[in-house]
């Protein structure tokens, strides 16, 4: 990695910061455009602080991705800057960061995927298991019974036939007991969302005495404590795990959200774009395609700095 000045690395980390607040002007856009073009190292700085791991930029919360960046900032880790090391240091940094918005402890699982992967595993009793972007799992088979600790993400089950052990999905909020079935299993905030696609699931809150039988074309929250309504299942909950995201009168907002999972570098939204709404079928693994659908169908255009930075704009009037 070439050596870089100090000045030209404070300019990035302000860039950064700047392109980050979520208020950034015309302006401030052309601006940005102006500097990252007037001289050869100011992009190539970029890319290098950029690119040690791009995807933590759409992967971190902009509160403690900020935070990180004005500690790299305010620590003086730019004065280290006219050496490799310097941009080396940055980027564990950023790669704290990741500690941050992920317990290192996915990393230990038996199975992992990285933002924006998925996997497939066959277990020894021919169960498969779908691993969906940043989703871990630990294998926990014994004489009497068949685990899958879900520790992070989602997962799509299908279970095997011929073996009588129970079949069980576990997280910290209950367990998950197959009746012979393909499920989708999803950490959200403080519970665990099961979507039953065939047969059904047997679900047990950590905390309560009774166990909930949810059947096929349902889905549910479960907390330790309880779980919450039944709900009918969208028709689309495992488009994912063919690559596609089906999105039915869905939040513009959202969407985004969805297509960041799977996308390397900074896309953004104007606010005030947040609540359109959209419909239609994207791919998760080729994004540029997925936002040059937008435009004909709301009043939106794509912002674009080469290839790691987009932003969703009000079209032109």
């Amino acid at each position: 990695m070439s050596a870089v000045s100090a000045h030209v690395l404070d300019a990035a980390i302000e860039w950064q910061l700047c392109l980050d607040s979520g208020t950034v002007s015309a302006e401030q856009q052309h601006a940005f455009a102006q500097w990252l073009a007037a001289h050869p190292e100011h992009a190539r700085v970029w890319q290098q602080l950029n690119g040690l791991d791009i995807r933590l930029a759409s992967a971190a919360a902009k509160p403690a991705r900020q935070a990180l960046l004005l500690s790299a900032r305010n620590n003086g880790v730019r004065r280290l800057a006219g050496t490799a090391f310097g941009l080396l240091l940055s980027g564990a940094l950023l790669l704290g960061l990741l500690a941050q918005q992920r317990p290192l402890g996915d990393y230990l699982a038996d199975a992992y995927t990285a933002r924006g992967e998925q996997r497939e595993l066959q277990l020894s009793d021919r169960s498969r298991v779908h691993l969906n972007s940043a989703s871990a799992v630990d294998i926990e088979f014994t004489d009497n019974q068949r685990a899958i600790r879900l520790r992070s993400g989602e997962i799509l089950v299908q279970t095997a036939h011929g073996d009588n052990r129970p079949f069980v999905v576990l997280t910290e909020h209950g367990s998950l007991r197959a009746l012979g079935t393909r499920f989708l299993v999803r950490r959200e905030g403080d519970g665990t969302r099961l979507t039953v696609l065939q047969s059904a699931v047997a679900a047990h809150p950590a905390d309560a005495a009774n166990e909930r039988i949810i059947e096929a074309g349902e889905q549910v929250l479960m907390q330790r404590q309880r779980l919450g309504g039944v709900l009918p299942a969208p028709l689309s909950a495992a488009a994912w795990s063919h690559g596609m995201l089906v999105a039915d009168n869905l939040r513009l907002s959202d969407l985004l959200d969805a297509l960041g999972e799977y996308r390397s570098g900074y896309l953004g939204l104007d606010p005030s774009l947040a609540d359109l709404r959209i419909s239609g079928s994207f791919p998760l693994h080729d994004s540029d395609k997925a936002l040059a659908a937008l435009p004909p169908s709301l009043p939106v255009r794509i912002e674009r700095f080469g290839n790691w930075w987009a932003k969703v704009v009000p079209a032109a009037p």
